[in-house]
């Protein structure tokens, strides 16, 4: 029943149009670092590299928040769940700028990266389901 679960899960989740891998994260690694993880610091240089990503990070049927966060992980050494512990400016999450018109087609005045502490948490619990 449970293996049932786990491929209707899969089949739900597309790959990622944005590649993570070779992004630049010296902008995450080198304002915030430990032991202390300064939140104000950690989570200003979060927002830097992930608002521009918004719209892909907050679409539940793709794999770019776990994807992203693994490469902020991978790179930066950070405690799991560091990011979605600490970075929070509103209920619905994290509150991007707005995008410049010459960027953003649309009119939209403030985008929101969701805190991705669920889907972090549902990829967990599928990796475990897998081994």
């Amino acid at each position: 029943m449970q293996s049932r679960a786990v491929v209707g899960y899969m089949n739900f989740i597309k790959g990622c149009s944005v590649n993570f891998e070779f992004l630049n994260y010296t902008i995450i690694t080198s304002k915030c670092k430990g032991p202390q993880y300064p939140p104000k610091e950690c989570c200003g240089a979060f927002k830097e590299f992930a608002c521009p990503y918004a719209d892909v990070l907050n679409d539940l049927t793709n794999e770019c928040a776990s994807t992203m966060f693994s490469y902020i992980n991978l790179y930066g050494k950070y405690p799991p769940g560091l990011f979605a512990s600490e970075c929070h400016d509103t209920k619905r999450g994290l509150e991007c700028p707005a995008l410049p018109p010459s960027v953003s087609a649309d009119d939209t005045s403030n985008q929101f990266l969701h805190c991705p502490s669920l889907l972090l948490l549902l990829t967990t619990c599928f990796l475990i389901l897998l081994f």
